[in-house]
């Protein structure tokens, strides 16, 4: 045991911000006894720490020196991409001496902010958020309690952690090109719905490249999104609405594979032929899609990769590297048999 006691009253470093009325960098600072701060701005910060039971544990980790350790969020288990990009962590950490924990945020902010900050009660040394739903500012809380990095979040102006991504507006605007190459103009985007409005998310910018290719390419007035969450029911009722409405489109376009499967599984009780009556296309290449019962056309964003870059970063960001870096992959098309493949010899890269 270490003997550094656990917050009982379950009270974080936001918490005494709030409660003493100053920013969350002023209690940092506060806590660890930083220059510049005031001796009445100490005495305020440590007396609100005090009364809600909350613990310095950033300070007791430096005094212990490094974990090894490296906190993994990811926002659920469903989608397989995940565990792509888990193996390009884990992997890469592993070589470095240090070991990967995952923690699953349940795309909830408060399910997310709950296991933050056990990992930062644990003392894992550095934190890699995958797909976090909650908001730029309270990223920017975390990353100045820990080292921090951010994947599948577009915030190329953020100055206290880093991010990596694949280009998604890119990737969108390959799938909807390859399409009006097939003489398919009726596209649909399937998005996922119920999140908190978050800035620089992935689905924001795969809708904005599907939106803005569209209009390029004059193909405005076939502009339709449809969502839903992750849980395969309500995935399933909306693609239902969609491909058995008035307004079936010739062509979807999903922002995840875990969505495409489930799109052809309904296109195909609805009596829907692939690729005839219906085009599919996902989005992360996760391996089902070369299965033959899929064959499923996708964008590969390269999760291993992702998965390494990160890691990378957030290892210089624990040897003290403070200056950020925004690194992002161009993705590329895989065709196969979900959609029609009518001139093989055109190139799908922009």
């Amino acid at each position: 045991m270490s003997g550094i006691r656990k917050r009982s009253s379950g009270a974080t470093l936001r918490d005494v911000a709030s409660d003493a009325g100053v920013s969350f960098s002023a209690v940092s600072k506060a806590l660890r006894n930083a220059y510049g701060v005031s001796d009445s701005m100490r005495l305020r910060v440590q007396a609100s720490a005090e009364r809600l039971g909350y613990r310095p544990h950033a300070a007791a980790r430096g005094l212990r020196g490094k974990t090894f350790t490296l906190g993994v969020l990811v926002s659920d288990l469903h989608n397989s991409f995940f565990s792509e990009i888990f193996g390009g962590v884990s992997d890469t950490a592993s070589m470095a001496g240090y070991q990967a924990m995952l923690g699953v945020g349940q795309v909830q902010p408060v399910v997310e902010n709950a296991v933050i900050d056990a990992m930062i009660d644990r003392q894992m040394d550095g934190l890699l958020l995958v797909a976090p739903s909650m908001s730029p500012a309270d990223l920017e809380i975390v990353a100045e309690e820990v080292p921090t990095v951010v994947i599948g979040v577009h915030l190329p102006h953020a100055t206290s952690f880093d991010t990596v991504n694949n280009d998604d507006e890119t990737g969108a605007r390959l799938v909807v090109r390859h399409l009006q190459e097939q003489s398919i103009s009726d596209i649909a985007f399937f998005t996922l719905a119920g999140l908190p409005e978050a800035r620089g998310t992935t689905l924001e910018f795969r809708e904005r490249g599907y939106r803005d290719e569209m209009q390029l390419l004059g193909l405005q007035q076939h502009i339709q999104v449809v969502g839903a969450s992750m849980d395969s029911g309500e995935i399933r009722s909306a693609a239902l609405r969609l491909l058995s409405g008035k307004r079936r489109p010739r062509a979807v376009f999903c922002w995840t594979d875990y969505a495409a499967f489930e799109v052809i599984g309904v296109a195909k009780e609805l009596g829907l032929s692939l690729p005839e009556d219906l085009v599919v296309v996902g989005y992360d290449n996760t391996p089902y899609c070369a299965l033959p019962q899929h064959s499923l056309t996708s964008i590969d964003q390269f999760g291993q990769l992702l998965g390494q870059q990160a890691t990378r970063l957030l290892l210089e960001r624990v040897a003290g590297r403070t200056s950020p870096e925004h690194f992002v992959v161009k993705p590329t098309l895989v065709t196969r048999d979900s959609t029609v493949i009518i001139k093989p010899s055109v190139s799908s890269n922009l």
